[in-house]
């Protein structure tokens, strides 16, 4: 259970990100955040954040 709740919540961080950064990419239109290289970069070290919340889950796991 706690696996599964780690893991879920870095998949939805990392989703988070990788919508922000499309947004500053300006891939995503509707918000401030378009076109802004800001969230570009920001939405970049989201998802990375993410995919680490993803692997610690992982090795939650392992334990």
């Amino acid at each position: 259970m706690r696996k599964a709740l780690i893991v879920g919540f870095g998949v939805l961080v990392t989703i988070a990100g990788v919508v922000f950064a499309l947004q500053g990419l300006g891939y995503i239109a509707g918000s401030t955040m378009t076109g802004t290289t800001l969230w570009s970069v920001l939405g970049l070290l989201i998802a990375l954040c993410g995919l680490c919340i993803v692997g610690i889950g992982f090795r939650v796991s392992r334990r």
